[in-house]
């Protein structure tokens, strides 16, 4: 069988793609993606063989694809880093064509934390973008707050069953009923980033209560306190 790469192509912004993930597609034969995901690597896609997959077409594609690779390279992009929020599908890879090859990408998560300049080793990584149980990943962030962490955390978009629904207006509600005082709490919200539409939110936890975000949102809890070298010299 041929080389099996999943890659991670960034946020959005085709400026966001890095040189050997380039360089990976251009050498590669066939290419299977999400339509967003495809849309960033759109310049490098002629003379190329690309199936556009959905969450339900996902697993049918790829096993049409496994029974008439052969010698061919294949690349499975993802939108932000491939090690980030993507297990379910990198597993399932594995499971189907053998060995994977994986390309790290740049996250919307390290570009959210570094707009809102919360530094990622004083903060806590969370995503609730996953289709399994939350609720031990609600905990997390409960304990993180508490504890003093900034967080910087995915949402989970689940349009078609709101039960499963936790964007950022359902969040401020679950901390609200937690006990948390929500109208002290500092938050952001990146929209798009990176893309011409980006936007964004500053302000109060209790504020995102009954607003709308795109499913291309990150939040950012900010709880940082400056400690530089000289605050312990």
């Amino acid at each position: 069988m041929g080389i099996v790469y999943a890659i991670g192509v960034g946020p959005g912004s085709q400026d966001y793609v890095t040189d050997i993930v380039r360089k990976i597609i251009r050498n590669s034969d066939v290419i299977a993606g999400y339509k967003y995901t495809l849309k960033t690597i759109q310049d490098l896609l002629s003379n190329k063989e690309v199936y556009e997959i959905t969450m339900n077409s996902q697993e049918e594609i790829y096993q049409k694809i496994k029974t008439k690779l052969g010698n061919k390279t294949l690349v499975v992009p993802f939108t932000g880093d491939v090690n980030f929020s993507e297990s379910e599908v990198v597993d399932r890879l594995f499971e189907i064509f053998g060995n994977v090859e994986i390309i790290p990408g740049i996250s919307s998560i390290q570009v959210a934390a570094a707009k809102a300049q919360v530094p990622l080793d004083k903060a806590k990584v969370i995503t609730m973008h996953i289709t399994t149980s939350i609720e031990g990943k609600k905990l997390e962030l409960q304990k993180a707050l508490l504890d003093g962490f900034s967080v910087v955390l995915v949402p989970r978009p689940w349009p078609k069953n709101q039960e499963k629904n936790f964007m950022p207006s359902e969040i401020a509600v679950y901390l609200k009923k937690n006990g948390f005082n929500t109208s002290k709490m500092r938050v952001h919200i990146f929209e798009s980033l990176t893309n011409s539409d980006e936007s964004s939110f500053i302000g109060t936890v209790n504020e995102l209560e009954r607003k709308t975000f795109s499913d291309l949102s990150v939040m950012v809890f900010n709880q940082t306190r400056l400690e530089s070298y000289a605050s312990f010299s």
